[in-house]
């Protein structure tokens, strides 16, 4: 993406042609004005929003001194990152900045510091201000795998505190590599605590996100299941290699779990979809919309992205590092399972291929994050490539610069909402009884089946939702995050 580059740095430049960068007229510069220039520049050239935020106009700054000593007024690079974002939590929701771009990186490949339990934390149903967590599943080799923790298990203290609204980022989400667990009976959404603990300990761990490939022999259906938990590149050839599996197998129809998955690659997302059919290879898959200054500076056609028959996925030098044929199904029916947890490029594979082909959900309704964002780093051109790339700290930055949609310029900001927005069964998880992953014994999983083979919704009586007040999860705490990142085009 070369051009690109080269027209917003110049863009850059021209704003202080006035002076250098060095030319601070008496300021002595300390390496938090490095980076808040960083960020300010950054979000000047590529954030969504940069024309609503005066403080990012072109203009708003006559030299570099005048942005030094402007933002020596605020406390930290976060904060100065923070006051720069757009309406954040109501029009910005999901933009961030991180001080060590080797772990966002290892996150975007599937690598975290962790114990391997995985979990969601509910609010109490009496509506006191205690927090529970619920096991959503186990990372194979994990400490919490050889520790006997398993899906279903319900917490509700750390180290002997209770888990509340109030404590449970500092309990569960701090600088400590280990905590121990305190479990409970679930008690009808109220736990009471027993007399089990386990200690768990975190350690860097890479997660295989395509986690489970089934198929379940239905009368004369096949049907395929897969359990996709996150949309990593480094991982393509693996989730090619299921569908490769599922074409052997004859499959005639297919179940995508994205209950869990927070999002990722737009290649890798674009990819799924043409695994899933075939049939629409060079057609468009979804659309994209940057600020006017990016706008401006590319052609059109940048900003399409298209089925394709190809994995073709490069580095950050853009050296080819995999090239292989996807195997694609050619579905004119795909079932998903969702919940609040599916997000960005969940939402975006669900979104893009409703304008194609049958599309039907099973779940909740979906998280509503239509955005992407890119990684930034302090270079000359914003990428980790770039010449003088600043080595006095690690920060970067992953700003939503984009907003996507399908090839009818659809998106769905307040979530996709089953049996509603997409035909389907809304039905959240019980947290009581979440059975196994990939077996009949998940309600989820079950019911799509049983859906797809009779077509029956079931008694709606018993389609309820029992995922109240779900607060967080373990995924939000990585550094990726709920993530749906563009990688920048060569």
């Amino acid at each position: 993406m070369k051009r690109f580059f080269t027209i917003s740095v110049l863009t850059i430049i021209f704003l202080f042609t006035s002076c250098e960068k060095t030319k601070t007229y008496g300021v002595d510069v300390n390496v938090n004005d490095e980076i808040n220039y960083f960020i300010w520049k950054g979000l000047n050239t590529f954030y969504l929003w940069q024309q609503d935020v005066p403080d990012l106009a072109d203009k708003r700054f006559a030299n570099f001194a005048d942005l030094y000593l402007y933002f020596r007024g605020y406390s930290s690079p976060e904060d100065v990152f923070e006051n720069l974002r757009y309406e954040p939590g109501t029009i910005d929701r999901f933009s961030w900045i991180v001080n060590d771009y080797v772990a966002l990186e290892n996150s975007f490949q599937g690598i975290n510091l962790s114990n391997g339990m995985e979990f969601g934390l509910v609010k109490y149903k009496n509506e006191s201000d205690n927090v529970f967590g619920y096991v959503r599943y186990v990372v194979a080799n994990s400490d919490a795998e050889s520790k006997g923790v398993s899906r279903g298990n319900i917490f509700n203290s750390i180290d002997g505190t209770q888990l509340t609204l109030t404590n449970y980022q500092s309990l569960l989400f701090n600088d400590n590599n280990s905590y121990t667990v305190g479990f409970a009976a679930y008690n009808n959404g109220s736990p009471n605590s027993n007399s089990n603990a386990v200690l768990l300990t975190k350690e860097e761990i890479q997660e295989n996100p395509v986690a489970i490939t089934k198929v379940f022999t239905e009368g004369t259906k096949k049907i395929g299941y897969l359990l996709y938990n996150q949309f990593a590149k480094n991982y393509d050839s693996q989730l090619n290699a299921a569908f490769s599996n599922f074409k052997s197998e004859g499959i005639n129809e297919l179940i995508i779990d994205l209950r869990y998955n927070g999002g990722g690659s737009v290649s890798t997302a674009t990819y799924l979809g043409s695994m899933v059919t075939g049939q629409f290879n060079g057609a468009l898959y979804s659309q994209e919309i940057w600020n006017d200054k990016v706008k401006s500076a590319l052609p059109e056609e940048r900003f399409l992205n298209y089925f394709t028959d190809e994995i073709r996925n490069t580095d950050s030098q853009g050296n080819l590092i995999l090239q292989e044929t996807i195997n694609s199904l050619g579905l004119d029916n795909v079932y998903f399972i969702t919940t609040y947890s599916s997000a960005s490029a969940s939402e975006l594979v669900i979104n893009s291929l409703s304008s194609h082909i049958n599309v039907q959900l099973v779940g909740k309704t979906t998280r509503g994050k239509q955005v992407g964002s890119i990684t930034l780093y302090d270079s000359d051109n914003l990428q980790k490539s770039g010449s003088n790339l600043n080595s006095k700290h690690k920060y970067a930055m992953q700003p939503l610069v984009l907003e996507i949609s399908n090839k009818d310029n659809k998106n769905y900001p307040d979530g996709i909402i089953p049996g509603n927005t997409l035909p389907g069964i809304e039905l959240g998880e019980d947290y009581n009884n979440l059975g196994v992953l990939g077996e009949r014994s998940d309600p989820l999983l079950d019911r799509t089946l049983v859906y797809i083979t009779t077509g029956s919704k079931g008694n709606q009586k018993t389609i309820v939702s029992h995922d109240f007040n779900e607060v967080y999860n373990s995924k939000l705490a990585t550094p990726a995050k709920d993530y749906m990142f563009i990688e920048f085009k060569k």
